[in-house]
């Protein structure tokens, strides 16, 4: 083999793994040894063609549907029984959707845009039910046409909900989904006026859900009067407002910048994201096309686009169980696990969303996240507080977890690689490409009793490097 060859297979692999560190939630040991010698183009299409055959989740029935169908009121202890009842389901699809996600033999790009539009369309339900119906909205039109998702979600029950829609009636209208629709999912702040949010506000009159948590159109709460939204005049429903603020190019503008952000550089190239909108705009709004420019450009692979972004607390949690084949983990150390983190999946902090960005990290949720492997690994405590919780309130202990990592996977990886390109090999597979630890600092801590506790305390420190928290 050439250099020439070595050189060209380096950089393709390393291209393979930023893209699965973006698109997706990083490579397991097993898809790395098939992987590492794909192309750019073999892996964008195995990606994009996974995610176009996905099905949609089955929806649990809700606990409270007796309390929510029922006109009897029932009695305050069963409701509570009820309601707790609710919140273990809640729990359950929390960590259901966790696993998927660090699952290889799921859809990474599907997992991975919808908890992209999951924080872009923040809605916090505190019924499972709904919760993964309008996930089940999200994974439909991820990365299909951006118009059909924001009308799933200004016709989902949960998004309704959050946001009063149900009490938006004629000569009593709320501009809740109105202001959020234009200032959160579609224009950004300072595109739109006052009037035109109590015009739209008029517009989604009538548009409610039922108790059996299923859309419905209202039309005696409706108003049919005629409307003046954006410079235009007529007698708009809900659906002909969302057409009109797509007409804006602003809006293509807006959600280009978003995911630019979200996937590339939070310092943004305006006139690369011009462009990109433009492309959206022409294409009627095809996020598929726009994802696929995006990951087949060379820029999106350019040094100063890698190694620069902090993992979200769900991505750096489903990327730790896919790289270690981590099992057995129970649900509610997951679920406790992402709130010291500081991210809850199916509830974010309010309906803009996790911030994100250097708001991932603090004193304390960097401290969890540098000893988390050794915490799965072996029996050792971290002293930590949830991030919501004041400096005063005392430090948690997070024990060693009921979980198990299988080796065998990164064990493969390693076959017929000698203890000088051991480094090497796994700095590779773990680390952003532009963030090397050296291999004489490291090394000293890792033990040489044998072969396999080679490996695993090397996969650890790894693991265990500030480095590991980017992508």
């Amino acid at each position: 083999m050439t250099t020439q060859t070595i050189n060209t297979t380096l950089a393709a692999s390393q291209q393979v793994h930023h893209l699965y560190q973006r698109a997706g939630f990083g490579i397991s040991p097993q898809e790395w040894l098939k992987m590492a010698h794909w192309t750019k183009t073999e892996a964008l299409h195995h990606l994009f063609n996974t995610a176009n055959k996905s099905s949609l989740l089955k929806v649990p029935a809700s606990p409270l549907a007796a309390v929510l169908s029922n006109k009897n009121k029932l009695q305050k202890e069963d409701r509570n029984k009820l309601q707790q009842e609710e919140k273990k389901l809640l729990v359950q699809q929390n960590a259901a959707w966790l696993r998927r996600m660090a699952n290889p033999q799921n859809d990474a790009l599907l997992e991975r845009m919808s908890l992209f539009w999951h924080g872009h369309f923040a809605c916090e339900s505190k019924i499972a039910r709904l919760a993964i119906q309008q996930l089940n909205s999200i994974r439909q039109h991820a990365l299909g046409s951006f118009r059909d998702l924001v009308l799933a979600i200004a016709k989902d029950p949960a998004m309704i909900r959050y946001l009063n829609n149900q009490q938006n009636r004629k000569d009593q209208p709320n501009e809740n989904f109105a202001r959020e629709l234009m200032e959160l999912f579609t224009l950004g702040r300072g595109n739109y006026t006052e009037q035109d949010i109590k015009e739209a506000a008029r517009a989604f009159t009538g548009w409610s859900s039922n108790k059996n948590g299923e859309y419905v159109f209202r039309a005696r709460q409706h108003d049919y009067g005629v409307k003046t939204f954006m410079g235009k005049t007529g007698n708009f429903n809900g659906e002909e407002i969302i057409d009109i603020i797509l007409e804006k190019q602003q809006t293509a503008l807006f959600i280009t910048k978003k995911i630019y952000r979200y996937f590339v550089n939070e310092q943004v190239d305006e006139m690369r994201v011009a462009k990109l909108a433009d492309l959206f705009y022409q294409s009627n709004y095809n996020i598929y096309s726009l994802m696929w420019e995006i990951f087949n450009s060379d820029w999106f692979y350019a040094p100063s686009n890698m190694g620069n972004k902090i993992k979200s607390p769900t991505a750096f949690l489903a990327g730790m169980i896919r790289h270690l084949n981590i099992t057995d983990i129970d649900d509610r150390s997951l679920i406790g696990l992402q709130r010291a983190l500081g991210q809850i999946l199916f509830k974010p902090p309010n309906v803009a969303g996790w911030p994100g960005g250097k708001t991932w990290v603090d004193n304390s949720t960097l401290m969890i996240r540098l000893q988390l492997a050794a915490v799965v690994y072996k029996a050792s405590e971290v002293g930590f507080r949830f991030k919501d919780e004041p400096e005063q309130s005392g430090l948690r202990k997070l024990k060693k977890l009921d979980a198990t990592i299988n080796w065998q996977p990164i064990y493969r990886l390693a076959e017929g690689i000698n203890e000088e390109e051991l480094y090497s090999i796994l700095s590779d597979y773990l680390l952003p490409n532009s963030y090397k630890t050296g291999q004489n600092t490291l090394m000293p801590f890792v033990a040489h009793t044998n072969r396999e506790e080679s490996i695993q305390t090397l996969c650890i420190r790894l693991i265990s490097l500030p480095e590991y928290q980017l992508c």
